[in-house]
């Protein structure tokens, strides 16, 4: 149990919230939501002891144990992988230091005998015997083979890093939990792990997230900042996103009376809690909407960008063919080998695969930015592409405006490209910015402004969630359901995949995986897993 009272945090002259007064209670996991820049970090911070409050104090349960997700990836690079991990539970790392050291002792005495049977009883007490399997346990199931558990940190890659320190944060179940962004850098056969796994504590646990179906899948409660205050609301991402678009309609509607809203409102909230109830996300099993009232939903500030693709000429019914594609990185590792699809007209196709640099090398390929190692591929003569690259640096070292940038893209007057612009939440004051010196989630608005302009009936999106907030991730979703040409994209993100595709390609060293199904029965389908397993090996 974490209890928050009369916190109150600001930087300078902004005041990020003031008296906020919570307490988050054990078997809830708290998804915490807000726009760039509310103080969702700031939030997990001042929790974890790491930022001092203006005001107010946090207090954990008598005794409790608090862990924190951390950011840090070069802290350990001293210590072993399993050592590091073991070091998530620090009570149970000073105890098996300390009887270390006593039993190296040349002069080992009396009272160092009754101070090593004192560690023995509470090693055993918290299962120390079985710390060492339970953490190699736990970094498996992150994605850590066997043969890099006794490595030292320095000699992980980065991705790997990132998940020793989740296992780290979540060994020894601790009662309190905080995660910041746990799904970075995870793929999504590892996030759905994590996902079973949450939804089975019963601890404290507060997350943040972009992904939103991680969200949905693990949060019994919203912890919305938003209008300089932190509210907890019941339920999942969708049900805030929804109900919070509802609340708006409403407001808008100065017509409709009080009664029918309050209607309106119940109806909503009753459909929703019968959808939660037949669905597969873990949630499901706990009764995250059953104290909840009408009184509870209310429109948020939230701005979500204009992202709206339009075709500016219909696609004919060839849209493009590949046969027997091959692509090899540097160290001469096959991305994929064997490729052969045929795109047919208004399809949206994801492509997977254990690599992720298979779908970039594929992109890359069609795109005409990489030649492919065998094999080739044809656009139909009416087809025109708007692609969104993985990386997008080389678009942005010049020292350009944002509206000067934005015109060598495509035709138009400074007030359309403001415009543009504008619809992707830059105010006046912010495209007279350098471009070399914006942030990664702006880079991506202007990269999504960019592919706007060209009015494409094909759309090309390697990771298009990288960087962006969940207003954005929600609004480029949103518009990407109802586009009538083609899209090929690649994504970590389980709802934009779920939402969006009606195709899946998974690409693999032998050959393609090819299915007309929706994601969620891709990834269960006992057949598909064997047929992927046999792909792989």
């Amino acid at each position: 149990m974490i209890t928050v009272t009369n916190l109150a945090i600001q930087f300078g002259k902004k005041v990020l919230y003031k008296d906020v007064n919570l307490k988050f209670t054990g078997g809830n996991i708290y998804g915490v939501i807000g726009a760039n820049g509310a103080g969702k970090s700031t939030l997990l911070r001042a929790i974890s002891g790491d930022l001092e409050p203006n005001k107010g104090s946090i207090e954990l349960g008598p005794g409790e144990r608090l862990s924190v997700l951390e950011q840090d990836h070069f802290k350990y690079d001293e210590y072993s992988v399993r050592d590091t991990v073991l070091m998530g539970h620090q009570p149970l790392w000073q105890n098996m230091k300390e009887r270390e050291a006593l039993y190296m002792k040349a002069d080992f005495n009396e009272e160092d005998g009754i101070r090593v049977a004192e560690l023995e009883d509470k090693f055993a007490q918290m299962d120390g015997w079985n710390a060492e399997s339970d953490a190699d346990q736990m970094l498996t199931n992150l994605g850590i083979k066997d043969d890099r558990h006794d490595k030292m940190m320095s000699e992980l890659s980065n991705n790997e890093k990132v998940r020793v320190m989740l296992a780290k944060a979540l060994f020894g179940h601790p009662d309190n939990l905080l995660l910041d962004e746990p799904t970075n850098d995870l793929d999504l056969d590892t996030v759905m792990w994590l996902e079973e796994y949450l939804s089975n504590l019963e601890q404290t646990v507060l997350v943040v997230s972009h992904d939103r179906h991680f969200l949905d899948a693990v949060s019994t409660q919203t912890v919305d900042i938003d209008f300089g205050k932190v509210t907890v609301f019941s339920g999942n991402y969708s049900f805030w996103y929804e109900s919070s678009q509802l609340a708006l309609r409403q407001a808008q509607n100065q017509r409709q009376r009080a009664e029918e809203k309050r209607k309106e409102l119940e109806e909503f909230i009753r459909r929703f809690s019968a959808n939660v109830a037949k669905s597969k996300q873990t949630t499901s099993r706990k009764k995250m909407l059953e104290k909840l009232n009408v009184e509870e939903i209310r429109p948020s500030s939230r701005k979500y960008p204009g992202i709206i693709f339009q075709m500016e000429r219909e696609p004919g019914t060839q849209i493009l063919e590949v046969e027997d594609l091959k692509a090899v990185d540097a160290d001469g590792t096959v991305l994929f080998d064997h490729v052969n699809f045929t795109i047919e007209k208004g399809q949206k196709t994801v492509f997977l695969s254990h690599n992720p640099k298979a779908m970039t090398a594929l992109f890359e390929i069609i795109n005409g930015n990489r030649k492919a190692d065998a094999g080739e591929y044809k656009w139909g003569v009416t087809i025109t592409t708007a692609y969104l690259p993985l990386d997008n640096t080389e678009f942005f070292n010049c020292d350009l405006n944002l509206v000067d940038w934005l015109s060598q893209f495509g035709k138009g007057n400074e007030v359309q490209m403001k415009s543009f612009l504008g619809r992707m939440l830059f105010k006046d004051e912010d495209v007279q910015k350098k471009v070399n010196v914006l942030s990664g989630g702006e880079k991506m608005r202007c990269m999504i402004a960019r592919m706007q302009m060209k009015n494409a009936n094909c759309l090309i999106l390697d990771t298009p969630t990288n960087h962006l907030d969940l207003e954005s991730i929600q609004a480029f979703n949103n518009n990407l359901v109802g586009f009538k040409g083609n899209i090929l994209f690649a994504s970590h993100d389980h709802e934009f995949i779920q939402t969006v595709a009606d195709r899946i390609i998974e690409l693999t060293p032998n050959g393609t995986i090819d299915k007309l199904t929706e994601y969620d029965q891709y990834i269960y389908d006992e057949a598909i897993k064997e047929q992927k397993a046999k792909m792989y090996s």
